[in-house]
């Protein structure tokens, strides 16, 4: 835990700095690919799912540990090859885990918010997953435990394949010659983001390009074709926690309405997108039909506004940054305590940037609780011990964010009703 945290506080900073240079060379070149609320929900998701991991709040029903043990053929040392091995052993996992995400209703749930955002750039890379807490696929890995590959070598190439996978979520890289037969290109993720019928579920690989091509899914990314990016029941919130429940939520509803006892079990296993028949007139849901007339999801949003949305992000981030660095010092159960803070900052002010007057409910209960925590031990996790302003610094954040999401809650959204008689949001 206090290592991934540590790795974390190296990587984090690399992965901010990569997603600004991109963003300066879309202005620069005249194809900026970032819209402002949607660059910091990306960047809001990134950071809940962090915390989620270094918390480490999932588990798993079988663990690679237990394989290797009990299943090696072999017991082989870590040499050069067998991290070789393991690269390609995790690869081949994360094909098929990210090809049944896509096919199956209930684990699409855990993958929908990597491709909720409508822009396609190296901040929708950090679009993951909070809603999985259970880890069913390790067996995928079994060709690894039958070569004997140890535990530890999987536990340290696991982050690095997984951060190779940052760099092609962009639009600034054309196509790559002959490297688009060997790995995963910008061109080829294009198409795997894009929801035009000719790329929808194609080209799942995470690093090979070859495990499409072997196993049917494969699709090049097409001149006439421009892709167009999102998922075909879109989001329209820029909440990452709500988004990453959202298709949960809508397989509840469904399995509860329909009448059907064998759709009320089969839902949950059928393919992505499915839903009762006599679910589908009553409860329509919003899809969409042309992929080429749908209007983004953007709600008008002053200038103030845009500029707070950066204030709360750069402060939740360097509220991270103190998590990650003091994991050890804050200990257990502080640390989750710390961690729920976290969640409902990234809530509370993701909600105020869909102009949903709830915000101020959800910002107030935050800061109280922040302020009531900081009374009642004295400091702020400790942070004194680091920096002597520290706990001023972050009461005077509570305070701050509390009446400035007033300012908008109470002058902005109250004027949307007063000029469209509705308010511009939903539950």
């Amino acid at each position: 835990m206090e290592l991934y945290g540590k790795i974390l506080l190296i990587a984090m900073p690399i992965f901010l700095a990569a997603v600004l240079f991109e963003k300066w060379l879309g202005w620069y070149r005249g194809k900026d690919t970032y819209r402002n609320m949607d660059m910091i929900s990306s960047l809001s998701s990134g950071i809940t799912n962090v915390v989620k991991d270094v918390l480490g709040l999932s588990v798993s029903i079988l663990t690679y540990d237990y394989m290797v043990k009990n299943l090696a053929i072999f017991q082989i040392q870590s040499t050069v090859l067998v991290v070789l091995i393991a690269f390609i052993a995790l690869d081949f996992q994360g094909y098929w885990v990210h090809r049944i995400a896509h096919q199956i209703n209930f684990f699409w749930n855990k993958h929908a918010i990597h491709h909720s955002s409508e822009d396609f750039n190296l901040a929708c890379a950090l679009r993951q997953s909070i809603s999985s807490f259970i880890n069913l696929f390790t067996f995928f890995l079994l060709p690894a435990a039958i070569l004997g590959v140890p535990t530890d070598v999987i536990t340290i190439v696991a982050p690095i394949h997984l951060f190779a996978q940052f760099w092609y979520h962009t639009q600034h890289i054309g196509k790559m010659g002959f490297l688009e037969k060997i790995i995963v290109t910008p061109s080829h993720h294009r198409v795997h983001h894009a929801i035009n019928p000719e790329y929808l579920d194609k080209n799942h690989s995470q690093i090979f390009i070859i495990w499409d091509k072997l196993f049917g899914t494969f699709q090049e990314e097409l001149p006439n074709v421009p892709p167009v990016y999102g998922i075909t029941r879109p989001a329209e919130t820029w909440n990452p926690i709500k988004i990453n429940f959202q298709h949960l939520w809508l397989l509840i509803k469904d399995a509860w309405r329909t009448k059907s006892i064998k759709d009320k079990f089969r839902i949950w296993f059928m393919p992505t997108g499915w839903r009762p028949a006599d679910v589908i007139d009553r409860y329509p849901v919003k899809k969409i039909d042309n992929v080429y007339e749908y209007q983004k999801y953007e709600p008008v949003s002053s200038s103030l506004l845009n500029a707070w949305a950066w204030v709360q992000f750069t402060c939740v981030t360097l509220l991270v940054f103190y998590f990650f660095g003091n994991l050890g010092s804050i200990g257990t159960p502080n640390i989750f305590i710390y961690g729920g803070f976290i969640f409902l900052t990234v809530y509370s002010y993701t909600e105020l940037m869909d102009r949903n007057p709830l915000a101020l409910a959800w910002e107030t209960v935050k800061n109280i609780l922040g302020l009531g925590f900081i009374l009642y031990t004295g400091d702020w996790f400790g942070i004194s011990n680091v920096f002597s302003w520290g706990k001023y610094w972050v009461m005077a954040y509570f305070i701050t964010a509390t009446f400035a999401t007033a300012y908008f809650v109470l002058f902005e959204i109250r004027n949307d009703v007063k000029s469209t008689g509705k308010l511009a949001w939903k539950l």
